[in-house]
């Protein structure tokens, strides 16, 4: 005799049913190995953001081409977002993360030895292709090996472990770039992802025994459309995949490129002191993400006043630095601003908060590809308006930047649309999650 409900239908903060996957120390090490291997793409997806400068002197680019480096990688990661998703759900996590690691760092390599601009581009959407392949997976694990209720901590700690990746971009990999050079830099660091493929290569697995997942069977492109659409139709996946659009970016942006061009042209800060802001960024980032974490696993109500609340320090903070009187915003200020992003990352995983209990777990992997796009969508958006902006005004950092504001008041817009369905049909399913389980069969 078993129970009739799914873990996909438990929400967090309920307690697991009977079969539910156990966690404990083992679920932590497989899930560490996964973890491992985002935390190498984040560090290879955000190099780029402490060598722009060194960029556009090595390849002799504008702001605009600059800007077309981390728009092409996020535009691959975006488009790569659903199928990813769907072969997360068809092949398992283990494969999928295998052939992220090859390509990204195929992709690093690349961009260490590229003789030209148009090679240093492929290198990037090569890069991106891998980096596409690793968070959905990473939280796909999680769903896997952990119970339902410790989803929300389980996401907010995969987002934290990432930006420790871009501590080590910040941090190191600056470093490294300016004491042995461009192409040992890049090609040094991307023996870490032969070591992460090791060590997934001979101990993760996608499950605990005893848990595997029913098999699929092979149908297609139907397969395909169903598991979009369906995915799409539930109100919680929209929801997530627009709290991540309006949170994620601000930060994205200024880490990923224009955060040290603009402490440094604009703000007239050394590049010791921008980096030393960069990491603050990233800092407060790694903190917010245990409060966040904590707070909705406790508070799952507490989900959309925390996004919402995030965006709006954010836009606060950018009017203020923005719109300072004089020619440099004081310190204090681009202290606070810098700070605020840091909550920008873990606002983004509440996104994924609101679509894996709308969706089953054999969707988990498709709503996450859908959910995902969101920010990377906003960045690769904002990255193209700001080289362009910068380019058509001469370098006004202030008009460039303003173009955040926009895509922060379309995201309002649709989560204040769509957020009564989605909280209607969270609740029809918890219901009837809990009908099932009262109502065990004999």
């Amino acid at each position: 005799m078993s129970s009739a409900t799914s873990a996909g239908k438990i929400l967090p903060g309920d307690p697991p049913p009977e079969g539910a996957p156990p966690g404990g120390r083992r679920a932590i090490a497989v899930w560490g190995i996964g973890v491992s291997v985002y935390f190498v793409a984040v560090i290879f997806r955000t190099s780029l953001g402490v060598a722009g400068l060194d960029a556009a002197d090595r390849f002799h680019v504008n702001a605009s081409a600059l800007s077309t480096f981390s728009i092409l990688q996020l535009l691959v990661y975006a488009g790569m977002q659903i199928p990813v998703g769907l072969l997360v759900d068809r092949l398992g996590t283990k494969k999928v993360l295998g052939i992220g690691v090859v390509l990204f760092t195929a992709g690093q390599l690349g961009f260490a030895f590229s003789p030209s601009y148009g090679m240093a581009l492929a290198s990037r959407a090569l890069l991106g292709c891998g980096d596409a392949m690793t968070f959905i997976s990473v939280l796909r694990l999680g769903t896997r090996w952990f119970p339902a209720r410790r989803g929300p901590m389980v996401a907010q700690l995969a987002g934290l472990v990432g930006m420790a990746g871009n501590l080590v971009s910040t941090l190191v990999l600056a470093r490294l770039l300016h004491g042995i050079g461009w192409t040992a830099a890049f090609a040094g660091s991307a023996l870490a992802g032969v070591v992460v493929l090791v060590l997934l290569v001979l101990f993760l697995k996608d499950h605990p025994e005893g848990h595997e997942p029913e098999p699929l069977p092979h149908q297609g492109a139907a397969y395909v459309r169903r598991q979009i659409a369906m995915s799409w139709r539930e109100p919680g996946t929209r929801l997530g995949l627009w709290v991540h659009f309006t949170t994620q970016f601000p930060a994205m942006v200024f880490l990923l490129l224009w955060g040290m061009p603009f402490l440094v042209e604009a703000q007239g800060l050394s590049r010791a002191t921008a980096g030393g802001l960069l990491t603050l960024v990233v800092l407060s980032n790694m903190t917010v993400g245990l409060v966040y974490g904590q707070v909705i696993a406790r508070h799952h109500a507490a989900r959309l006043p925390l996004a919402l609340g995030t965006v709006g320090a954010t836009a606060l903070l950018w009017a203020a630095t923005l719109a300072y009187p004089a020619d440099h915003a004081p310190m204090w200020l681009l202290v606070v601003l810098c700070a605020v992003l840091g909550a920008c990352g873990p606002a983004s995983m509440i996104g994924f908060d609101f679509a894996r209990p709308a969706n089953p777990p054999e969707r988990q992997g498709t709503a996450s590809g859908i959910t995902n796009m969101g920010g990377f969508v906003a960045s690769m958006t904002t990255l193209f308006a700001v080289g362009l902006l910068l380019d058509a005004t001469g370098d006004d950092y202030g008009v460039a930047f303003s173009s955040v504001f926009v895509l922060q008041a379309l995201g309002v817009t649709q989560i204040l649309r769509l957020r009564k369905r989605a909280a209607r049909r969270e609740r029809e399913r918890l219901v009837a999650s809990r009908v099932e389980t009262v109502h065990v069969p004999v």
